[in-house]
């Protein structure tokens, strides 16, 4: 864990104080603008005094002329007061808005470098919620609510100390007045905190439901499960309203308290008032001045409990921000990079552990002791059963993970002592989930490529090579071509299809070694066969990892692995295998069945509603048993 104290241990001004390593470099603007807030309040407090003086002279004189001076001077504090008003928003918006994008920004690249263990764990609505709207509600405090809170409490210690000008008791009656509100504050930022943690982290598991159920909208109407879907969501939504009202009931209370006592305090002192105006203690233009002061701290002191809960959801906000922050990140550059400048493709796993962070003290490592070195331009292909740890291994070579026990070599390098762009440059991964992003096609498939113009004739030349090479022709008739828009998540493309461009994408990017995890497995048998063809070109000078589920694609290698167990039982040709191995012909066997019942279930085409529900189901399970690393984990 980071060392970092845990933001929930620290007091209110601590946590808030973080913020300051984004607030830094507009402080001077900010503070300005606080400056201009208290500008104006010192003008409104200047009312009641120019209210006196009017009273007690012009217009107990009778002077028409005076009156209207003392009018017009009202009239110009007032002016004063919205220009500084007016000042403040001007001073302040853009320095907030630039906190915001920082925070933003900031958080969006941690969120790029925090390994893939921490995504694991964190929803997606989680991070989502926190990156919009517990940043933007950072924005809108900073903005309003600090400067605010700030300048109307001083607002309120320079009204008290003037209403004790005119006299002592007065001032005491609404000193005394204040005790109870802040013995409500006190018990309201223990209840109001709670339940302002409560609802923001209620509303990233409503975000996390909502994101889930329009990524799995298909699968929701393929199996009629949408009110199911609905009432889970109505659920979590019910949960977030009951806190939501519980929320209301404490501001309620506070606010019912900021209202009660000043007026408490107004009738007590009207009647005090008139008791000393009748003793001579005080004077008509005083009691009245007195009483434009108190009207005048009626809206900071009502304020409070606005701002106080304001204050304590961005705490809770930064809180919230802080921790994905804070979260311990192991995967990163090494203190002495070292760098491969002529790299050749020597891969190799040397007494390879790996188990992952939750997995049971009592549960053996998922790879347990791996060794496995594959020669510069060799492919290789690794087989096993599902839950051996095949995907798992594709992992570690790009530190996608790192391993828990020896250690993965580029070149004898081991891949922790090479930075991580260089790292990622030498090794690209294709997998078998194929993640396109809202871009182009040529935007995806060049994603890799940063290194080049994606409009020179350089990058069209290898755009169009590794499409080729993935039998993605198919983009051509896409409405723009390659600069077509695939959408979220390349969703509105065919599995197929996404296979194919991820494919592209991994051998655009050009590396030294190439790492597949079954990249081919939702292509149709004639479609993959010419995309081996043209990958055993690529991979004449290619070091290739490859996991394989069709005897098509063991086909490929120049030699192969067996995993079983978590480890490495056999190493050797597919011929040399299958005379020596039993577990490995069971394995060759089990993909051989596979590949016949597709081509049983695919031709002749299925013409019933019943034929039609068996493929689904058959296709629907041999996808399940393909996720095998999912299910051990």
């Amino acid at each position: 864990m980071s060392a970092t104290p845990s933001p929930q241990r620290l007091s209110t001004p601590r946590a808030l104080a973080r913020l300051l390593t984004f607030a830094r470099p507009v402080l001077v603007r900010l503070g300005l603008g606080g400056l201009s807030a208290l500008g104006a309040a010192v003008v409104a407090l200047l009312i009641p005094i120019t209210l006196e003086w009017v009273v007690a002279g012009p217009i107990a004189s009778g002077a028409t002329t005076a009156v209207i001076g003392g009018a017009l001077i009202v009239l110009g504090l007032g002016l004063a007061e919205a220009g500084f008003s007016y000042l403040r928003r001007w001073l302040v918006l853009g320095p907030a808005t630039s906190v915001e994008f920082t925070i933003r920004r900031t958080f969006y690249d941690r969120l790029q470098h925090l390994p893939v263990e921490f995504h694991d764990r964190w929803q997606g609505g989680q991070l989502l919620s926190r990156m919009m709207q517990d940043i933007g509600l950072i924005r809108r405090w900073t903005a309003f609510g600090l400067i605010m809170l700030v300048v109307n409490m001083l607002t309120i210690v320079i009204g008290y100390v003037l209403l004790f000008q005119w006299h002592w008791l007065l001032g005491v009656i609404f000193i005394v007045s204040a005790v109870p509100l802040w013995i409500q504050g006190f018990l309201f930022e223990r209840t109001y905190g709670s339940l302002s943690r409560q609802s923001q982290d209620q509303q990233g598991d409503l975000a996390t439901s909502v994101e889930e159920s329009v990524h799995g909208i298909r699968v929701l109407k393929a199996f009629g499960r949408g009110g199911h879907a609905l009432r889970s969501f109505v659920r979590q939504a019910e949960s977030l309203r009951q806190i939501e009202m519980r929320k209301a009931r404490s501001i309620g209370v506070i606010d019912f308290w900021l209202v009660l006592m000043p007026e408490l305090s107004f009738a007590v002192s009207l009647l005090v008032g008139i008791w000393l105006a009748v003793q001579g203690e005080v004077t008509v233009p005083q009691l009245v001045a007195f009483f434009a002061m108190a009207a005048t701290l009626r809206w900071p002191i009502e304020s409070i409990g606005f701002l106080f809960s304001f204050l304590l959801d961005a705490r809770t906000a930064t809180d919230r921000i802080f921790e994905v922050f804070d979260a311990h990140n192991a995967i990163t550059d090494p203190e002495h990079p070292v760098t491969i400048d002529e790299p050749r493709g020597a891969l190799a796993f040397e007494g390879v552990h790996f188990r992952y962070q939750d997995a049971g003290e009592a549960e053996p490592d998922l790879l347990n002791g791996i060794d496995l070195s594959l020669r510069p331009g060799e492919t290789m292909a690794l087989v096993g059963l599902t839950g051996s740890g095949k995907t798992t291994l594709t992992t570690l070579p790009t530190r996608l993970y790192d391993v828990t026990g020896g250690r993965v070599t580029l070149d004898g390098v081991d891949v922790r002592d090479l930075r991580l762009v260089e790292l990622r440059r030498h090794i690209a991964t294709a997998f078998e989930d194929a993640t396109l992003f809202s871009a182009s096609v040529r935007e995806n498939v060049l994603l890799g490529r940063d290194d080049l113009d994606p409009a020179s004739p350089e990058a069209e030349r290898v755009l169009r090579e590794a499409l080729d090479v993935a039998q993605a022709s198919f983009v051509d008739d896409l409405p723009d071509g390659v600069e077509t828009q695939i959408g979220e998540e390349g969703l509105s493309l065919s599995g197929g299809q996404r296979q194919r461009l991820a494919l592209a994408r991994a051998v655009a990017a050009r590396p030294v070694v190439l790492v597949m995890d079954d990249p081919l497995s939702a292509l149709d048998v004639d479609t993959e066969e010419r995309v081996q063809t043209e990958l055993r070109r690529v991979l004449d000078t290619t070091t290739a990892l490859i996991v394989a589920h069709r005897p098509s694609t063991v086909a490929l290698a120049d030699r192969v692995a067996l995993l079983e167990g978590g480890r490495i039982t056999a190493v050797g040709t597919h011929s040399e295998l299958m005379a020596t191995s039993d577990h490995y012909r069971s394995v060759i066997s089990s993909f051989e069945r596979e590949v016949q019942e597709e081509r049983e279930l695919m031709s002749p085409n299925p013409t019933s509603e019943l034929d039609l529900l068996a493929v689904q189901e058959a296709m629907s399970a041999r996808g399940a048993d393909r996720d095998d690393e999912e299910n051990a984990r």
